[in-house]
């Protein structure tokens, strides 16, 4: 049969499967990347196909591949052409997999043949998929395993040039002195800590523009609008990231009066956080409308809907109140200091004086260049922030990192603080252990709005846990790797994502 006659939707197979049982015939699934075919995947695929009639052969879309950097290699269209060349595949189709094993509930085989790698997870996703096997099971599908096959995934590392000679030596000490497996205990040791995220909630808007031509009158470019996407962003986005790893998590921020957007905010917020919002008078919440060029996402500017200055002192009392009541009852503080007036001296003060944990991020944006600087904290448990930030709070713009990272620890009677660096990856500074430099872990960049929230979301827990500082700034930069692929806030970096990311750098 032609490749492309293989080729079928979801749906189409799931009624093919149904025609088969009417018939007698039993159908086999395996569900996979098929991004390189090996010796391993083809004789998984070989034992498949012996257990039944009709071989189908389930490749998952791009956007739902959890298996790190760069991956998939190749889009979804050739992994579909790559597993219809295959003789013995009788026909193929591309599958959601946003939760383990979905397309096998949503088409229904006869039988579902796994190869041993999905067995190779670490405990709670064993678990998981444990959980998803019975399922499967129960809905008369039994479950074949074909036997152990080798990894796609330490093919990859192994021959193909995804990271520098220097990240990879990186990677192999992490390797030699934790493993996947250690790193992903301490991650999931995480689950019951309890997190209060405080901080300045923003809704980021994403409006899509083409460009047409100069104007006759004025000397501008006119665009053509197209659409636009919506984000929780800020605290939000930090508080859906900590979700992911922690049971309880309380959000406390400020949204406006006069538009709130509170409906989208609640909708958008994972359903294990608990939100406590309170209200600027004759204010909005705080919107980032950006524009953007469609064809290759650029952005072109942005219009910033916010109020400047502090939250006033009747607003301050009642974040004052409420913080006396349950401040104690959090393991950490995460404080995301965007300078938009929610963390005010007062909060900052009681802070650090009543945080078990207290963990800062404070940002230098457009809205507050040269004045919100993480300097303004006196005692913190963990500080975060950019290497310019860091520069600009030490008022050292040329000196070395490591002189102007623990400078700042000093200014901030902190054991613990990481600088971020983009593509230099970051710098890490405990008092007892000294300096830690961890490589960025991503080579391709879609958005970077969000990410250095998402690596001050996960790295902060870890320090509270008081993890070695190298794997503090590990698993910081994992999430900020993979939080760089994602279109701004759209979605918060999973546990399953960052876990299968961690497996597969340290395979």
């Amino acid at each position: 049969m032609k490749i492309d006659k293989k080729i079928k939707s979801a749906d189409e197979i799931k009624d093919m499967v149904r025609a088969l049982k009417k018939t007698g015939k039993i159908s086999v699934l395996s569900v996979g990347i098929f991004d390189i075919l090996h010796p391993g995947i083809i004789r998984h695929l070989q034992r498949a196909k012996k257990q039944g009639d009709i071989l189908i052969a389930a490749v998952i879309r791009n956007g739902d591949v959890k298996k790190g950097p760069e991956r998939p290699i190749f889009d979804e269209q050739l992994r579909l052409e790559n597993a219809a060349s295959i003789e013995f595949v009788d026909f193929v189709c591309l599958v959601d997999n946003k939760k383990s094993l979905e397309c096998v509930k949503k088409i229904k085989p006869d039988i579902f043949a796994r190869g041993e790698s999905l067995k190779k997870r670490d405990e709670q996703a064993m678990k998981m998929l444990e959980k998803e096997e019975k399922s499967i099971k129960s809905s008369g599908c039994e479950i074949y395993a074909t036997g152990n096959i080798s990894s796609s995934t330490n093919i990859i590392n192994q021959f193909l040039d995804l990271y520098s000679a220097e990240t990879k030596k990186y990677l192999s000490k992490m390797r030699e002195k934790y493993g996947a497996a250690e790193i992903i205990k301490k991650i999931n040791g995480l689950q019951d800590m309890k997190v209060l995220v405080i901080g300045d909630g923003i809704i980021d808007e994403y409006h899509y523009c083409e460009s047409m031509r100069r104007s006759s009158k004025e000397p501008l470019v006119v665009n053509r609008y197209l659409r636009k996407e919506v984000f929780a962003g800020g605290a939000f986005a930090a508080a859906n990231h900590m979700a992911g790893i922690c049971n309880e998590v309380k959000l406390l921020s400020v949204l406006g009066e006069k538009e709130s957007r509170e409906k989208f905010i609640r909708r958008h917020l994972n359903k294990n956080i608990k939100p406590d919002f309170f209200y600027r008078k004759d204010s909005t919440t705080i919107i980032k409308r950006r524009y953007l060029e469609d064809y290759r996402s650029r952005k072109l500017f942005e219009i910033c809907y916010m109020d400047k200055g502090d939250i006033s002192k009747k607003e301050e009392d009642a974040v004052l109140k409420y913080l006396r009541k349950e401040v104690s009852k959090y393991d950490l503080v995460l404080a995301l200091d965007f300078g938009h007036g929610l963390l005010t001296e007062k909060i900052i003060r009681f802070l650090e004086k009543k945080a078990k944990f207290l963990a800062v991020n404070a940002q230098t944006n457009s809205a507050n260049t040269g004045f919100n600087m993480i300097t303004k904290y006196k005692k913190v448990d963990f500080g975060c922030l950019t290497e310019l930030e860091a520069r600009l709070s030490c008022h050292d713009e040329y000196g070395s990192i490591e002189n102007v990272i623990k400078n700042l620890a000093g200014q901030l009677n902190t054991k613990n603080i990481i600088m971020t660096r983009g593509k230099y990856g970051s710098m890490g500074f405990n008092s007892g252990s000294g300096f830690e430099y961890t490589p960025a872990l991503s080579s391709k960049v879609v958005d970077m709005v969000g990410a250095g929230d998402a690596f001050f979301s996960f790295a902060a827990p870890c320090a509270a846990k008081k993890m070695p500082m190298d794997i503090v700034s590990f698993v910081g930069n994992v999430a900020g790797a993979i939080a760089v692929g994602i279109v701004c806030n759209k979605e918060p970096v999973s546990k399953n994502k960052l876990l299968e990311f961690i497996n597969t750098l340290l395979a």
